[in-house]
């Protein structure tokens, strides 16, 4: 059986102000995710559809807590709880020191992930 862990994973780096490490298995992308600080993703989600994320992730938090939009609600995911993000959703607030694991579609992410660099060297001046 594949496994991964956030010190065997070799993917992903530091971002400032998010350290992600991040694998592949089975199809789908393994994230281990650490916030250092409060961060919109909304701004680096722009030219999605909707500028939403169009991604679903299935994910435990760790530690600390998170807000994701959704068209018709916000849902707040906290230490201890397991969460599904169905595409159509933003993070919108993230505790600093929050922590989770997501796993997510390898295509789908890939996709996401693509605009979001975009837009981060964009907003980054580069």
């Amino acid at each position: 059986m594949p496994k991964v862990s956030k010190k065997t994973a070799t993917k992903g780096g530091d971002h400032g102000m998010v350290v992600d490490r991040e694998e592949t298995l089975s199809g789908y992308t393994v994230n281990f995710v650490e916030f250092r600080q409060d961060i919109d993703g909304t701004p680096l989600l722009k030219g999605l559809p909707d500028d939403r994320c169009q991604c679903p992730h299935w994910g435990y938090v760790v530690k600390g807590k998170m807000t994701m939009r959704f068209a018709d609600r916000e849902e707040v995911y906290e230490a201890g709880d397991a969460f599904y993000a169905p595409p159509g959703h933003a993070p919108v607030r993230h505790e600093p020191g929050t922590e989770i694991v997501q796993f997510s579609p390898v295509e789908a992410l890939q996709k996401t992930q693509a605009v979001m660099m975009k837009n981060l060297k964009a907003m980054q001046g580069g």
